[in-house]
């Protein structure tokens, strides 16, 4: 979809091997306006993403055969769908879980049993996302602070004469908390800004991204520690940063 096309017919394939699932999520998407497509398995779901390029993949993960993991790190890696947006919906809720499902380029994550108004939530909010690109990544733009230099055009923050590059989620959250370097900003604010929504008990979304984005610019910057967890808070940059042990993680 292109940039003002929100309103359009959407079309979503949402790959699952159990038919009722499929069934279900397809009437409620369909009752929004949606085009919906079914495929019970990975290497049937991942086929129909390259031959429709749907504007959103819902993608369950334990399937026979090829697993969700796998099937979203091959659209990713496919020029045309790079770019898609794709919400896992798994009964795997682990850390451990959130974590493979997020390196391997989800964009959200929702665990089953699931509300169907979450989901539409869901759903909305990534379509909303992929039509309307960030303030964050609009204008080719180097913005430095501390440690810290944003090229906003590769996605890259440089860090001691280091480059380390980032997903656009991770570019986003970065970016927000240098722009609000040295205060608190709250999981909710940072699920509103980049997500598009607001949910209490999601605060698991931001902790997984944080905690990988944290692992890239800190092996950058060595000995030294930059985003501190604020506990009841959420989080802060420090953009000089601290040693190590010595902020909260």
């Amino acid at each position: 979809m292109k940039n003002g096309e929100f309103n359009k017919v959407s079309k979503i394939l949402v790959v699952d091997d159990d038919e009722s699932i499929l069934e279900l999520i397809k009437i409620n998407l369909e009752l929004m306006g949606h085009d919906v497509l079914t495929a019970p398995d990975g290497i049937k779901g991942f086929a129909l993403v390259k031959q429709e390029l749907p504007d959103l993949v819902i993608l369950d993960v334990m399937m026979p055969g090829t697993d969700g993991f796998t099937v979203a790190q091959r659209i990713r890696q496919y020029p045309e769908t790079k770019e898609t947006p794709v919400l896992m919906l798994t009964a795997l809720g682990m850390l451990q879980d959130k974590v493979q499902g997020f390196n391997s380029g989800a964009d959200d994550y929702l665990i089953k049993p699931f509300e169907l108004d979450e989901l539409k939530v869901r759903v909305k909010a990534l379509l909303r996302r992929s039509v309307s690109t960030p303030e964050s990544l609009k204008t080719p733009e180097v913005f430095s602070v501390g440690d810290f230099t944003l090229i906003s055009e590769n996605l890259t923050v440089k860090i001691n004469g280091q480059d380390v590059k980032l997903t656009p989620i991770e570019y986003e959250i970065l970016n927000n908390l240098v722009q609000h370097h040295g205060h608190t900003v709250s999981s909710g604010s940072l699920l509103k800004e980049i997500w598009g929504y607001s949910k209490d008990d999601d605060v698991e979304t931001i902790r997984v991204h944080i905690r990988h984005l944290r692992s890239k610019i800190e092996k950058a910057g060595l000995e030294k520690n930059y985003i501190e967890t604020v506990y009841g808070g959420g989080y802060k940059l420090i953009p000089e940063g601290v040693e190590k042990n010595n902020i909260k993680s």
